[in-house]
């Protein structure tokens, strides 16, 4: 036999007798052996089956992943690391409920943007005009990288990819501008895969995971200088990040697929008007009744079948001879019982994004948003915390971009330990501004808090609001008495 012929193919070719008639004993043999054979492939087990979910996703291997991962994340290599990132990209496109979260997520942590003021730091005392300076670099930076839309596309990358790549490139003008780096291009080239430092593309200290040299990208190491780094969901000895809705993505999927077939089942039923039920009619005789009783008949020329169409107008009434029963499946739709499983889902990643469901499902009905986003509220906190991590990368940011002008002499030297960034966020709880007014009347009156920080704080320009203070009392003494 050779390698190429099945079982069947030569107990066929064996089973035929010389005159050319099958054997019948060899025919009842061949279907015996047949049936032993598929029967013991139906019995066979694969041994790594036990190893994987129900859904055929395997388990995790216990043990360090490579480049300084923890047996508690899910990659060990950087083609696992992509088809996470590619389940979780396929989500934030196509599935409504990971839209909604990554919108809100935005929506809460940048709103309208951060604002950023240049500020003496903390015992040292540079000029006005250093200041001043630091402050027109900022806002041109700001302008010139739309780093308010910027800033949102941050955090869809974040937790779309679990992190973020910025490039920063220098001017000889003293301008700085930042490009967006593909997760998919940082990897560890042919050369550097058997290297532990360089693993994942990122080139670090061979004793120190943390302390990063550069960035592999297209087969290019660049220095960690022209990179900043932004990774989510994983420890800080772990190269890569994590994208948010990795522990969800199953529930996002059974959310969508469950709704989909609610849609569709509810289709079917309503569509289906009426059936009606003929006791003692023959095929010949309904198929009659049928043509007499239909408004309109079209011909398929494909098929040749005949479809009969019959209009029932608002407030029609059936007159059914007798043996004729109507039905109406419209009426035994319950979505209710599907309706209370897909809640069970969705505040589940409801729970995972550590957010009222409300902000996932767009259903206020089960919610009240005054009593959520108060000042303890846990989605406060969550969003508060997420908005600080975001002004330390900013303003680590800012602080390259002050050294970037300082190395080509726009702004002095001693600019670089001198002038401090601050970022001001959006207010997220619920705001009771008298309350907020005299809280922060108290601060400025006793020099706790500058009238340039009150005035951040509610979403206002010192500069601006000076100028345009000192117009308006010119105007004032302009006027004639």
């Amino acid at each position: 036999m050779s390698t190429t012929e099945s079982i069947e193919q030569v107990v066929r070719k064996n089973s035929v007798a010389a005159n050319g008639q099958t054997s019948p004993r060899l025919t009842y043999l061949e279907r015996r052996l047949i049936e032993s054979f598929d029967q013991l492939w139906d019995d066979f087990v694969d041994p790594a089956e036990a190893l994987s979910d129900f859904d055929g996703t395997p388990w995790r291997r216990l043990g360090g992943a490579a480049g300084g991962g923890t047996c508690g994340m899910p990659f060990n290599d950087e083609l696992q690391l992509a088809q996470i990132r590619d389940q979780c990209r396929a989500l934030a496109v196509e599935n409504e409920f990971a839209i909604n979260g990554h919108e809100n997520r935005i929506s809460y942590i940048v709103g309208s943007g951060h604002v950023y003021r240049a500020a003496p730091r903390r015992g040292a005392k540079p000029d006005d005009s250093t200041v001043a300076e630091a402050q027109a670099l900022i806002d041109e930076f700001v302008r010139l990288n739309r780093w308010r839309r910027r800033q949102q596309e941050i955090v869809r990358r974040m937790d779309r990819d679990g992190e973020c790549f910025l490039r920063l490139f220098p001017s000889v003008d003293g301008t700085t501008r930042v490009r967006f780096v593909e997760p998919a291009e940082v990897a560890a080239p042919d050369g550097r895969r058997s290297d532990p430092a360089a693993s994942f593309g990122v080139q670090t200290d061979p004793d120190d995971v943390e302390t990063v040299l550069g960035y592999w990208i297209g087969g290019r190491l660049i220095d960690a200088a022209e990179i900043q780094h932004r990774k989510a969901n994983v420890d800080a000895n772990v190269k890569r990040g994590l994208p948010l809705f990795y522990p969800v993505r199953k529930n996002l999927r059974r959310a969508e697929k469950l709704l989909r077939n609610m849609s569709v089942v509810a289709e079917i039923q309503s569509a289906i008007a009426v059936i009606r039920k003929h006791r003692a009619a023959t095929a010949a005789g309904l198929a009659e009744f049928v043509a007499s009783q239909a408004d309109l008949s079209v011909a398929n020329a494909a098929t040749g079948r005949t479809s009969h169409f019959r209009r029932y107008a608002p407030g029609t009434i059936l007159d059914a001879a007798a043996g004729t029963d109507y039905e109406f499946p419209a009426a035994g739709i319950d979505a209710g019982r599907y309706v209370a499983v897909l809640q069970a889902e969705l505040r589940a990643i409801a729970s995972r994004l550590v957010m009222p469901e409300f902000m996932l499902t767009s259903d206020a009905s089960n919610a009240n948003y005054s009593s959520t986003m108060v000042s303890e509220g846990p989605a406060v906190k969550m969003f508060e915390r997420l908005q600080h991590e975001m002004i330390d990368d900013d303003v680590e940011l800012f602080d390259r971009v002050i050294r970037n002008a300082v190395e080509v002499g726009r702004l002095p030297v001693e600019a670089i330990d001198a002038v401090l960034v601050r970022g001001v966020p959006p207010t997220l709880a619920v705001r009771d501004r008298l309350k907020e007014a005299r809280a922060d009347e108290i601060l400025v009156h006793n020099g706790a808090m500058s009238a340039a920080t009150l005035a951040l704080r509610n979403g206002l320009d010192p500069e601006q609001e000076r100028l345009m203070i000192r117009q308006g009392a010119d105007e004032r003494l302009a006027r004639p008495a």
